[in-house]
């Protein structure tokens, strides 16, 4: 008897349901409502054709009844999300849980056969990222999305076209900043909490600023160029915010990608200034792009503008509208949130069982890229990617 032909009509048959399946609206449990997961259920519920939050899960009482305020009366509500993964009538899993908890999630969640949205970072270290890869690739038929919301919206795939078209020439400098004047801090009523609350201050649970902020801009470098570092390098330090935290409120990472033409990534974020805010510039030998999280403009070069048909095809306008600074709109409104796109291509790859733009491969890529980041950042050395990281 052939067991490999067999082996592989079962998992044949199971493709099949899933394609088949199709429900209209697909039902979610909601694990972490903490101010992330919370923010999801909104924009879940923008879209009640596609979606109903069905179950919410959280350890802490207080904020699971501020899960259970955003959805209906019928919500099921565990403090156990194995319980939530045994919930036969879920077919997906948002995980929005402190960042050390997302691998020991993901897979209890893959092994029950529900598809998977986690929030970014993928993964806490290396070796975690390395196997969620592992794991997701025997598992075919569930679909895996990491949430890398901002590079979802149209704005951020019209810059990847722009970059893969050379509009920019050869790029070679990318300045990224995302930076608050505050403590970063959520309050907290009963002190036993803190660190439950305050994850992101403790190493333990946390990658800090690299993770939480500047992992966005890292990973769309990565996807938009289909790159990562080669060398990173890194600096930092408790300098504002003297409260107890271990992670760094004040941070730069300088990045070293090898390619055709080799680039230069810097990546900041400090908690004592918010002047610049979200800041992400890819500067090339034909022009500059200048991105927000909603909207960007092109700054081409002086010896760009003489050719006017190139100029106006980056916004595909007939006539161009310069701003005052001499820059060119990519796009011409504002995008919606991030969020908002990310989820319903989540609905439309389980629906059409299509790979995410932001999968598994490339959520670790980004994972595996801020581990060596805070390598740098608090080892104080020089760290270099390994052949062993490379997943295709």
């Amino acid at each position: 008897m052939n067991t490999a032909l067999i082996g592989g009509g079962l998992l044949m048959s199971k493709l099949d349901v899933f394609a088949n399946l199709k429900p209209a609206v697909i039902k979610i449990g909601v694990i972490g409502c903490g101010d992330r997961g919370r923010g999801l259920i909104q924009v879940l519920k923008q879209s009640p054709d596609k979606f109903e939050v069905t179950a919410i899960c959280d350890i802490l009482d207080f904020r699971l009844s501020q899960g259970q305020r955003l959805c209906k009366p019928s919500v099921n509500s565990y403090s156990d999300y194995k319980k939530l993964l045994g919930d036969r009538e879920v077919d997906a899993v948002v995980i929005a849980v402190p960042l050390n908890l997302h691998y020991l999630i993901a897979v209890a969640a893959l092994k029950a056969d529900k598809h998977l949205y986690l929030e970014k970072t993928m993964t806490y270290n290396i070796a975690e990222a390395l196997n969620l890869v592992k794991l997701a690739k025997d598992r075919p038929a569930q679909i895996v999305q990491i949430g890398h919301q901002y590079r979802y919206s149209p704005l951020y795939y019209k810059v990847k076209e722009m970059i893969s078209n050379n509009y920019l020439g050869d790029i070679s400098q990318i300045e990224c900043r995302w930076d608050r004047n505050n403590d970063w801090r959520r309050p907290v009523a009963n002190p036993s909490l803190e660190r439950q609350i305050n994850w992101r201050m403790y190493k333990e649970y946390s990658g800090g600023l690299v993770a939480e902020l500047m992992s966005h801009q890292i990973d769309f470098i990565n996807w938009a160029f289909d790159t990562h570092p080669n060398e990173i390098m890194a600096t930092g330090g408790i300098d504002v915010f003297k409260d107890g935290r271990e992670t760094y409120d004040n941070v730069q990472v300088t990045m070293r990608y090898e390619g055709k033409h080799g680039m230069v990534g810097n990546f900041g974020a400090t908690c004592g200034n918010a002047r610049d805010g979200y800041l992400f510039k890819i500067k090339g030998t034909l022009g500059t792009i200048s991105l927000l999280t909603d909207e960007g403009v092109f700054y081409p070069e002086k010896k760009l503008l003489a050719n006017r048909e190139v100029v106006d095809g980056v916004s595909g306008a007939t006539r161009i509208a310069w701003n005052k600074d001499g820059g060119v709109p990519i796009l011409p409104e504002p995008t919606k949130d991030g969020t908002w796109y990310a989820l319903n291509d989540f609905y439309d790859c389980i629906q059409n069982h299509k790979t995410p733009d932001s999968n598994v491969i490339t959520g670790a890529r980004t994972a595996i890229s801020v581990h060596l980041a805070n390598k740098a950042l608090y080892g104080k050395k020089m760290v270099q990617w390994k052949d062993g990281y490379d997943l295709v």
